[in-house]
C-alpha cells in the first residue's frame, strides 16, 4: 500500500459543495423496505409517502446519527487523509436548530472549515440509511439543504473560498437544489485553470429530463466526473446507446464531455474500478483489493469516501494509480464501520 502520510500545508485546497444532511442510519428489516417502497443500492428524494419513514425508524430500530450527506461525507474523508486542518471547505445549507449545530460542531472537529448558510425558517435535513445484509438504500429528506441560494456563494468570505481552492467537488444531488451555484463554481475553475469534479450521485438525476439537462450542462465545465455501475448504465440508458459493458460506457460518457483530457471514474462496489479519458479509446481498469464479507458493515458511504481518498491524492498530485488505490482503501475502511464513521486518529496508508 502506498504511503499518502505527507500533509498538506496549504489550507482551502479542496472545495465541497452539497446537501448537508444529518444521517439517521440504522439495520431495517424487509417489512419497513416494502412498507415504503425502498429498493437496496438506490438513492432517493423523500416524498410525502416517506416522511412517517424517520419517526418509525427511530422508534423501531436502534439508530445512529452522522454528519453527512454524500458531498460532506467525501470532504470529511479527505480532510482526514490531508490532515491539516482546514485543508477543505464545504458550503451547504442547515437549519438554525439542534441538528445544524450538531453538524457544525462535527465539521469542527473533523477539521473543516464549513461555512454553512442558515435557514431558520427550516429544519435541518435528514437522510434515512437502511441497511439490510450489508446493502444501503438512502431515502433523503433534504429540508433546509434544499435551500441553498447562490447569494450565499457569492457572498465574500465564501466567494473566497472558490477562490482559494485547486479542486472543487459538488455532486449531482445538487442539480435539484441550486444549479447557478454549481454553475458559477464549475465555469469559475474552468476560466482559472482549476480542477472541477462532479459526481453523477443517482439514477434519477440522469433519468429525469430536466435533471439530467442541467446536470450535462454542469458537467461541461468538469475535469473528472465520478460514479458507480447503476449511474453509468443510467447514463447509457438515457442516451440510447447499445453498450452495457461498463468501460465502454465510461468511454462514451468521457466523449460527451467538453473540457479536453476530462476523465471519467466509474466504482462497481467489489468490482474493478474503472477510469477513462477524453479522446482515449480505451479505459483502464483497477483491481479493487478484497475486503472479507465478514468485515463489511455496510456499503452506506463508500462511493463518498473513494471520492475522499482519490481527492486528497489529487490534491496532492499523485498519479492516478495512487489516487484510485488511495480511495478503494478510504472506502473499504468505510464498509467496515457502521456509516460513514472516521476511525479515531491520522490517516497512514
Amino acid at each position: 500500500m502506498c504511503s499518502l502520510s505527507v500533509k498538506m500545508s496549504a489550507e482551502g485546497v479542496l472545495l465541497g459543495m452539497c446537501n448537508p444532511l444529518l444521517d439517521i442510519s440504522a439495520v431495517v428489516d424487509q417489512e419497513f423496505m416494502d412498507k415504503y417502497g425502498i429498493v437496496l443500492n438506490n438513492a432517493i428524494l423523500a416524498e410525502d409517502k416517506h416522511k412517517p419513514m424517520y419517526p418509525e425508524m427511530e422508534s423501531k430500530f436502534a439508530c445512529s446519527y452522522i454528519a453527512g450527506g454524500a458531498g460532506l461525507n467525501t470532504i470529511r474523508v479527505a480532510q482526514w487523509i490531508l490532515g491539516t486542518p482546514m485543508a477543505t471547505s464545504y458550503l451547504g445549507c442547515v437549519g438554525d436548530d439542534e441538528y445544524g449545530r450538531k453538524m457544525e460542531a462535527a465539521c469542527k472537529t473533523e477539521g473543516v472549515n464549513a461555512h454553512f448558510m442558515k435557514d431558520a425558517t427550516t429544519a435541518t435535513g435528514t437522510c434515512a440509511v437502511c441497511v439490510m445484509d450489508a446493502e444501503r438504500s438512502l431515502v433523503a429528506n433534504l429540508s433546509a439543504a434544499n435551500n441553498y441560494k447562490k447569494e450565499h456563494l457569492m457572498q465574500p468570505e465564501n466567494y473566497k473560498l472558490l477562490e482559494m481552492a485547486k479542486v472543487v467537488y459538488v455532486t449531482g444531488f445538487f442539480c435539484t437544489v441550486s444549479p447557478e451555484s454549481l454553475f458559477e463554481e464549475g465555469e469559475h475553475c474552468v476560466k482559472n485553470g482549476k480542477t472541477f469534479c462532479m459526481n453523477l450521485s443517482a439514477p434519477f438525476l440522469i433519468q429525469v429530463p430536466p435533471l439530467r439537462e442541467i446536470l450535462v450542462k454542469g458537467l461541461a465545465n468538469c475535469s473528472i466526473v465520478f460514479g458507480n455501475e447503476s449511474e453509468a448504465a443510467a447514463f447509457a440508458e438515457a442516451h440510447g446507446w447499445a453498450e452495457k459493458d461498463i468501460p465502454a460506457i465510461a468511454v462514451k460518457i468521457a466523449e460527451t464531455l467538453t473540457q479536453p483530457g476530462a476523465r471519467v471514474c466509474i466504482t462497481q462496489g467489489s468490482e474493478p474500478t474503472v477510469l477513462a479519458t477524453k479522446g482515449d479509446p480505451a479505459a483502464r481498469v483497477y483491481p479493487v483489493p478484497p475486503v472479507p464479507k465478514a468485515e463489511i458493515v455496510d456499503t452506506n458511504g463508500a462511493g463518498d469516501a473513494f471520492v475522499g481518498g482519490f481527492l486528497a491524492s489529487l490534491v496532492q498530485k499523485k498519479p492516478e494509480d495512487v489516487c484510485v488505490a488511495a480511495g478503494n482503501h478510504a472506502a473499504g475502511i468505510i464498509i467496515r464501520t457502521s456509516g460513514c464513521k472516521l476511525p479515531d486518529g491520522p490517516a497512514d496508508f
